[in-house]
């Protein structure tokens, strides 16, 4: 994955072509090229090599040559927004830096380093077609010689679909709904989260002991960004899966409330002097509905939904002195069948 900043501060995450299908992307374009460039010799040798000289023959060979190697990607890549026949073939495209479109420009530059230095021209390509190696190999972004000249890279557009959490791991065990009502998750990065996804992905697919070891180590990495503490016993992947699925949740509540607070601007205030914008409130989250009983000061009986996610999908939020009885009162091991999971642990 290639991280690309637009024009507009926008930050892209590309799969970077991968060596290989760079390779067979090109053969399939030679393959496709080749014969086209010996029928138009052949044409033009015929139809107008008889009534010209030497000089002028040689001539319409290299225009026709140019014509079929440095014509095909050029006129290819400029129409269909850089695709080839190779590229469609195995998924690829050829972007700029930026992540937008390539350029004619820049697939003429591509284009004419591939004729002349990299791989047709004959004995230069046996220079540019190592050096074009090298240099895809060491870059970051596989760039080869003509593409560090164009400032372009390749991306793969096609890239396996992602699978999705299955249901157990794509929601707060029952057991932890009321621990998770308190989480911090300002701390978590980007990069532990993503780490903790793929493992959840994954999770049926891996053998007991490479799930045991891997679910420790990431939800540990992941502890030391989260507080509070996971509850005692509690298994890595209900941990991981609850945090995750808080995430989720607090960004969707985020989005709809930024999305809700969103003021309807007159159009007197936008000719107005500029002034200071409003603050966007922060989404609320409904508190709990608890029984009559326990909104008198009772406790709540057995069976009551405190800890159960409300209508609107939120988690709501419970009393400090309530979550601290619990937490202290709890101290055996919970029965990881109640976890949900499809497997035992």
């Amino acid at each position: 994955m290639a991280e690309v900043v637009t024009g507009e501060a926008v930050v892209l995450d590309l799969a970077v072509a991968r060596f290989p299908a760079r390779l067979l992307a090109q053969l399939i374009d030679i393959a496709v090229q080749f014969p086209v460039l010996l029928i138009v010799e052949v044409i033009l040798a015929k139809t107008i090599g008889q009534n010209l000289n030497v000089a002028a023959g040689a001539a319409v060979a290299v225009v026709g040559y140019l014509l079929v190697i440095v014509g095909y990607p050029v006129i290819f890549e400029t129409l269909s927004r850089g695709k080839t026949l190779g590229k469609m073939a195995l998924g690829l495209r050829v972007v700029a830096d930026d992540g937008g479109p390539e350029r004619f420009r820049q697939a003429l530059i591509r284009g004419l380093l591939a004729a002349f230095v990299e791989i047709w021209l004959f004995p230069i390509n046996l220079i540019g077609m190592p050096a074009g190696l090298i240099t895809s190999m060491a870059s970051a972004r596989g760039k080869r010689l003509g593409d560090m000249l164009a400032g372009t890279f390749v991306i793969q557009e096609r890239v396996p679909r992602t699978a999705d959490l299955a249901g157990p791991l794509s929601q707060v065990p029952p057991p932890l709904a009321e621990w998770a009502q308190h989480l911090e998750l300002s701390r978590l990065s980007d990069t532990a989260a993503a780490t903790a996804s793929s493992y959840l992905r994954r999770y049926y697919q891996l053998a007991e002991p490479a799930r045991t070891y891997l679910g420790a180590q990431i939800a540990a990495t992941v502890a030391a960004q989260v507080s509070p503490p996971p509850l005692p016993g509690t298994p890595p992947e209900a941990y991981l899966a609850a945090v995750l699925a808080v995430r989720r949740q607090r960004e969707l509540a985020r989005l709809r409330g930024w999305q809700t607070a969103q003021p309807a601007v007159p159009a007197q205030a936008a000719s107005a002097p500029a002034a200071a914008a409003p603050a966007v409130p922060a989404p609320v989250v409904p508190a709990a509905r608890q029984p009559a009983d326990q909104a008198q000061g009772g406790a709540a009986p057995p069976g009551s939904p405190a800890g159960q996610a409300t209508a609107d999908g939120t988690l709501p939020i419970e009393p400090a002195d309530a979550i601290a009885e619990q937490v202290t009162a709890d101290t055996e091991t919970p029965a990881r069948e109640n976890f949900g999971f499809a497997t035992p642990f």
